[in-house]
């Protein structure tokens, strides 16, 4: 395995990791937004109130996304469990 492919690899491997968070990370800060926005102009300024909700998006997004998540996740370890032989070489 020479320096090209373990870079090409570790290009995947990164962008698989910001492909398959993106949807958590991007709705729990689309709800924060409008939490602060909320909090901005009614004056509440409560911890709780922002944490919650995200907390609960999150795992929605999650819940609904699972699916998808895990086949891109097996399809690439599929892809490295196939370079295995010129991963060792």
């Amino acid at each position: 395995m020479n320096e090209s492919m373990i870079i090409d690899l570790f290009t995947e491997s990164i962008k698989m990791i910001l492909i398959l968070s993106a949807p958590m990370l991007l709705s729990g800060l689309l709800i924060g937004l409008l939490i602060a926005i909320f909090q901005a102009t009614t004056q509440i300024q409560e911890a709780t109130l922002a944490f919650v909700p995200k907390i609960i998006v999150v795992f929605l997004v999650m819940m609904f996304t699972g699916p998808w998540l895990i086949n891109s996740l097996i399809d690439f370890t599929t892809m490295i469990m196939n370079m295995i032989d010129l991963i060792i070489y």
